[in-house]
């Protein structure tokens, strides 16, 4: 008993990884933690196109659970509604119908699958060649930096409350001791809220409106070809926005997923999850940017606090004054917040280059990470045949994969 106390000091001071221990009760607030951070993106999409709040809390939940299974419980991360679907997902259920909307998420979700057969057989070491740290570093930067104008786009709802939320988050996570450094989110909440209640910027017509107990509205999926080829295609895009994800948590915790588990395992655990969303009625799943944020603001690595969280998106997808009172939460409270977040994500991705020694001094690496940025902070679309289109990060990775492989190498980089 003597000593799991100084142990647990000790981890509250630095990182803490799988294996290290943490009582359940805290491990249960940082589930939550995490929970408060992906809901309101996770909401908003169903929102955007038609599809079920609740349902797309609830396949977020089981697609978590299901990605954590299938990669060993070993990578921390959080399966969430994909904002790359709205369009094609909107259009369909408007058009047709969600249940032809599900058909079309199920074989998007399938197409992870055939990638992670060729990524499984041809192995790591070639993902390793096409995708070194001169791409890898440039595409996590642009994952946290397009994600920049939302939390600019919350925060200036209000300025003044997003600064001290923003005040709040950095304090706690600076100068805090103890088990309360682990909570800057929470903690940036909590009081961006009472200063929202003070301000009278609070509504709560949603917690009034909404029912304590309730079924989640599953719908059955109908297989239409004209659907499925408005929304499956959608997936070769944010498979390379998958990759780009793994390689920021594997970066953010130290660790290799591309060995182990192996992206293999990633890519199906996410495609068999967006499957999965899409027999129940819920949107594609997607790896939250958010949360991988929260990795890096709280250095706890512990795959468990994500479940956690996915077993509360699956309780508040059936509890809805629960899940109501979440989304009173103002704009400015969440935009000070993902200020942080995002911006970490951003820095990870410069992390990455310096620790990799990437010589920014031969002009091919100059060139191929300015066309990554650029081409995926921009917003560039490409549309090609059948109204398949490519655009953003997806389309800046692609970019950088075929510069690297064309352009010449300098004998000093082979070496």
């Amino acid at each position: 008993m003597a000593s799991s106390q100084p142990a647990v000091k000790t981890q509250v001071s630095g990182p803490i990884r799988p294996g290290d221990y943490l009582p359940f009760g805290q491990l249960f607030i940082l589930g939550v933690q995490h929970t408060f951070t992906m809901f309101g993106a996770t909401v908003l999409v169903p929102l955007l196109t038609g599809l079920s709040v609740s349902v797309a809390l609830f396949t977020a939940g089981i697609g978590t659970w299901w990605f954590h299974l299938v990669t060993k419980r070993k990578v921390p991360i959080f399966l969430g509604s994909s904002f790359a679907f709205i369009a094609p997902v909107a259009l369909v259920v408007k058009e047709m119908g969600i249940p032809a909307a599900q058909g079309g998420i199920i074989v998007a979700g399938l197409l992870y699958c055939v990638m992670a057969a060729l990524v499984y057989f041809l192995g790591p070491k070639f993902m390793e060649s096409l995708l070194p740290p001169v791409i890898t570093g440039p595409i996590i930067m642009v994952i946290g930096l397009n994600l920049a104008p939302v939390a600019i786009g919350s925060a200036s709802k209000n300025w003044l409350i997003a600064l001290i939320v923003l005040a709040v988050v950095a304090y706690v996570n600076l100068y805090i001791k103890g088990f309360l450094r682990l909570l800057p989110v929470i903690s940036g909440i909590v009081v961006g809220y009472v200063i929202s209640l003070i301000a009278g910027i609070v509504n709560f017509q949603p917690i009034v409106e909404a029912k304590w107990f309730a079924m989640p509205d599953f719908t059955w999926p109908v297989f239409n070809a004209a659907a499925i080829g408005l929304i499956a295609p959608v997936a070769i895009a944010t498979m390379v926005e998958h990759v780009g994800d793994v390689l920021a948590v594997g970066a953010t915790v130290e660790q290799d997923f591309v060995k182990d588990p192996g992206l293999h395992r990633t890519l199906i655990g996410d495609g068999i999850g967006t499957s999965l969303a899409g027999i129940f009625g819920g949107p594609a799943n997607t790896t939250y940017s958010e949360n991988t944020g929260v990795l890096a603001l709280t250095r706890v690595w512990k795959p468990e606090v994500m479940r956690i969280a996915a077993c509360m998106a699956i309780f508040l997808s059936f509890i809805q004054k629960l899940g109501a009172a979440i989304r009173t939460i103002p704009e400015p409270v969440i935009g000070g917040i993902s200020i942080v977040l995002f911006g970490m994500i951003a820095s990870i991705g410069v992390r990455t280059v310096v620790e990799n020694k990437v010589d920014f001094k031969q002009p091919r690496n100059l060139l191929i990470s300015s066309v990554i940025l650029v081409i995926g902070i921009g917003g560039a679309i490409i549309k090609i045949w059948g109204g398949i289109q490519f655009g953003g990060m997806g389309l800046a990775a692609i970019l950088g994969i075929i510069l690297n492989q064309i352009l010449p190498r300098e004998e000093a980089e082979t070496k």
